[in-house]
């Protein structure tokens, strides 16, 4: 597999392996309770968007965090047919570091790119535990963050579909389309984004923050009256 390959298609693709740096954790230990590394994140990112609402900020937190998964296996997989395996006590964390930065392989190993495998390993292994974590630290809607979910799966195709224009590859095109509509028909990702661009059917609250405005996929035409 070839890794320079997969991260010409932007940074949220380049999978970074090698021995976990400072400031690193093994995202198995946020799984299992220790929510101090998540809740200096949302913190962090609560400042830099100037936002006193500590929901919005969870919210891009773990926006930037699914489309970082959602890319490292989608990208591989349309390219290859295997991904880096993400497992998740060997896939380290770092929270003071920003996305596509903050994420480090400790482990070789692959998996064959199928619906199934990415279904296991992503949401699975670790979209569904880091959305529990976020909502043990912050009240926010689940809804909110299966749309972040599907959100972050189409724009990582999006992203997939744009390189394979550009370099002439549109077997790449439709291995990746299959794979986003398999793993967007799981009953908790279907409807969060619809039509032919994929536009998503809920928000990620970013007007809400005061430099904020509405994403490129956002549900709204315009940003709602803010109380």
């Amino acid at each position: 597999m070839d890794g320079d390959q997969s991260a010409s298609m932007g940074g949220f693709f380049a999978v970074r392996k090698g021995g976990p740096g400072s400031g690193h954790v093994p995202l198995a230990q946020l799984y299992a309770g220790d929510l101090e590394p998540l809740s200096g994140r949302i913190d962090r990112v609560g400042a830099r968007l100037r936002t006193p609402e500590r929901r919005v900020a969870a919210s891009i937190v773990h926006l930037g965090f699914a489309a970082r998964l959602w890319s490292t296996a989608l990208g591989p997989a349309a390219l290859h047919g295997v991904f880096p395996d993400p497992d998740a006590g060997a896939l380290h964390w770092n929270p003071g570091a920003s996305v596509p930065d903050d994420l480090c392989w400790a482990a070789e190993g692959v998996l064959p790119g199928t619906v199934d495998h990415i279904r296991e390993a992503v949401q699975y292994g670790h979209l569904v535990p880091f959305s529990a974590a976020l909502r043990r630290d912050v009240r926010i809607s689940s809804r909110l963050l299966w749309g972040n979910t599907g959100s972050a799966l189409a724009g990582a195709l999006h992203e997939v579909e744009r390189w394979a224009r550009a370099h002439g590859r549109p077997e790449v095109t439709d291995r990746a389309r299959v794979l986003s509509a398999g793993l967007l028909s799981h009953p908790d990702l279907s409807g969060t984004v619809s039509g032919p661009g994929l536009r998503r059917t809920s928000c990620c609250l970013y007007y809400r923050c005061p430099a904020g405005g509405l994403c490129g996929d956002c549900v709204f035409d315009r940003p709602p009256r803010r109380p």
